[in-house]
């Protein structure tokens, strides 16, 4: 419990006694209902899920969390709720809405402004994942939402699709007159005698490292911006502001530490389920709610809901009569099904009294609790969607018999200092394809290793059956090509400790990450959260099951195989970039005609935030009908079909990453 929460409720007691009121409130304090949802990711049906305490059963008990439909029942509950108790209320949503399932390869954003707008959400900010096509069909996405989209950092007057754009703003204020709520238009003539509060949007300032097609998007600092912003807010007659954010746990408590003014930070990226769901055997993920101090003495309620549409926060906050914070609390809620069994392949379901006891622990619990979906959503998705979701899958290539966890970073969210399992795997599919004979019949270039950016890998694998799409709609759904490419063993040593350093602090984007295939190394962090020491880097020689391990040589010349986006030096690979910015020796592998062909690559350039190849004889063009470019997810699909159908984890870990911490 926050130490301060006793001493704020005295607070607001002493503030309803007897304060007058300030030009935007009616002489009193007031509550705020706000429910939040960040990262879905396009999550439209129930993900699996498991449950673990071994006073409901000896072993997990799965079931499948969230969905759409299921998060709006819920919050068409918080809504009646606050309506009954004539309470004010905000619906708002993190960001990073797209990419994530096969719904959103199938339909490119517009069933995600389908959904949403049904979903009667208040504002959403913008996601990196936002900008994962082009700017264009980002325009049509915000064109056609029903709701605003904020990101108060950002600059479109230079990008010829997104400039004039009419639903993007900064900040958003909102006029209450108890559950009565309006979007005021006109700034300069505020409402009399209603409760304003302004939603005010922040996205990543280094998006243009991360998302390389933002365009002539510019984006400034989060920090100055919030504080600009907070003070043309105020300066309106507005006093209570509200940040949704898509920058991550640790930069949302930074701005509360730093920016004066917030009386809340409803925040997404980070993917963090806040609160202890150490009961269900889902780990502790810090304090829901933390009440933060700001640099004037002032507070600030910092809240995120998790990922992948599983949960929903509901945070309630209290003002004084001038609209400042005095109080805080709440939860997430992990919305389950009603369906339980006792098999991850959810072949087993759970009847009579062993379905009994776990309805009654899930009763008795408040961080999880059984709602049913709402129908007409449920309907809509299934009549309109669903079929065609279902028709791509395709065919089986694979059995998962055990679950495999993908956590970008060793060490984070329960995983040990080896990592993601599903990386290294990713990683050898590419080795076995960059040296399958109809790979290397068009490059010619026998490949050591394999490295990926654990950014690119979008899911866990799940246990039980593994479908064709299920890797190239979910797991690699970003259509990369792939790249053999030739460096030094310098350049490499370079790459893995700049990337590896740069993942140490909490608030770092941690997609940059590598994890090798054919490769492992061992980093030992010797300050915490800002340096360390890349222990070793080894490749293997021989096969997996035999492997012979020889040191990297920092003077050799070693072929390697990774995606054109990390190959460039995009997503602070910057090594590779210096590397080839004078001459390449390199081909980028898509299909055509179903074939692989090599397209060779001359050097690579910057290209405003970013960089990007330039290709001797034209480079791939992904829109044609009979190019493929995504030789990522086909380099996965075929490794597990023909060399892998049980899907286990690698036999030697690819990554051991120390921590001083």
């Amino acid at each position: 419990m926050n130490p301060m929460r006793p001493l704020l409720s005295l607070c607001l007691v002493a503030a309803l006694a007897g304060c007058s009121g300030q030009p935007d409130h009616r002489g009193e304090g007031f509550s705020l209902t706000i429910a939040h949802i960040n990262d879905t990711h396009s999550n439209f049906d129930p993900v699996n899920a498991s449950m673990s305490n071994a006073a409901l059963s000896e072993r997990p008990v799965f079931t499948r969390f969230g969905g759409h439909p299921r998060l709006l029942t819920q919050v068409d509950t918080f809504k009646a709720q606050a309506e009954a108790a004539d309470r004010s209320l905000l619906f708002l949503h993190g960001g990073d809405a797209w990419q994530g399932t096969g719904y959103f390869k199938l339909n490119n954003g517009k069933m995600n402004a389908d959904i949403l707008s049904r979903m009667g959400l208040d504002a959403m900010a913008v996601g990196n994942h936002e900008f994962d096509l082009d700017n264009a069909t980002l325009r049509e996405f915000i064109d056609t939402v029903n709701f605003p989209m904020l990101g108060a950092n950002m600059d479109v007057s230079a990008d010829p699709a997104l400039n004039g754009v009419d639903n993007l703003k900064p900040y958003v204020i909102f006029a209450f007159d108890g559950h009565d709520k309006q979007i005021v238009t006109d700034h300069q003539n505020l409402p009399q005698g209603r409760d304003l509060v302004a939603v005010l949007g922040l996205v990543l300032e280094d998006m243009p490292t991360m998302s390389p097609n933002v365009g002539e998007v510019q984006f400034a600092g989060e920090v100055d911006t919030a504080r600009a912003m907070v003070a043309e807010i105020n300066a309106l007659g507005v006093n209570t502001v509200i940040a949704v954010t898509h920058l991550g746990l640790a930069r949302d408590q930074r701005l509360a530490r730093e920016v004066s003014g917030l009386a809340a930070v409803v925040g997404g990226h980070s993917h963090t389920l806040l609160g202890d769901f150490t009961a269900l055997g889902l780990g502790d993920g810090g304090e829901y709610a933390e009440m933060i101090a700001g640099p004037d003495g002032d507070y600030t309620c910092v809240v995120q809901a998790g990922q992948y549409a599983q949960a929903v926060g509901q945070a309630q906050l209290e003002f004084d009569v001038d609209g400042q914070l005095v109080n805080c609390h709440g939860a997430n809620t992990l919305l389950s099904d009603a369906t339980f069994f006792a098999d991850g392949q959810y072949q087993q379901q759970l009847f009579g009294d062993a379905e009994q006891a776990v309805v009654e622990f899930v009763a008795a619990r408040d961080e999880v609790a059984i709602v049913a979906e709402d129908p007409t959503l449920r309907a809509h998705i299934d009549t309109h969607y669903k079929p065609a979701l279902v028709a791509a899958y395709g065919e089986v290539i694979g059995q998962v018999p055990q679950a495999l966890l993908h956590e970008r970073r060793p060490n984070d969210n329960g995983v040990d200092q080896h990592g993601s399992r599903v990386a290294p795997l990713v990683a050898e599919s590419q080795l076995h394809f960059a040296n399958s004979a109809e790979v290397l019949a068009v490059t010619g270039m026998p490949v050591d290793f394999a490295l990926v950016g654990a950014g690119g890998i979008r899911t866990n694998l799940e246990e039980g059956a593994y479908y064709q799409g299920s890797a190239s709609m979910e797991l690699l759904p970003f259509s990369n090509y792939l790249s053999v490419l030739t460096v030094t063993g310098s350049d490499i040593q370079r790459l893995l400790s700049d990337t590896v350093t740069q993942s140490l602090p909490d608030d770092a984007h941690k997609g940059k990450f590598p994890y090798g295939g054919g490769l492992r190394y061992h980093f030992v962090e010797t300050t915490a959260q800002v340096e360390g020491e890349l222990i070793s880097v080894e490749v293997r020689r021989g096969t997996e099951l035999a492997p012979i391990w020889e040191p990297l040589d920092a003077d050799q010349s070693y072929t390697l195989v990774t995606t054109n986006y990390n190959a460039n030096g995009n997503d602070a690979w910057d090594a590779l970039f210096h590397a080839q910015s004078e001459q390449a020796h390199r081909m980028d592998i898509a299909f055509v005609d179903e074939q692989p062909m090599a397209f060779p690559v001359s050097q690579v350039v910057q290209q405003g935030q970013g960089y990007a190849a330039v290709y001797e004889q034209g480079r791939p063009d992904c829109e044609q009908e009979r190019v493929r470019c995504s030789s990522d997810a086909q380099a996965f699909i075929d490794y597990i079909r023909d060399a892998r159908p049980l899907v286990t984890e690698m036999k030697t870990p690819a990554v051991t990453l120390k921590l001083a911490r």
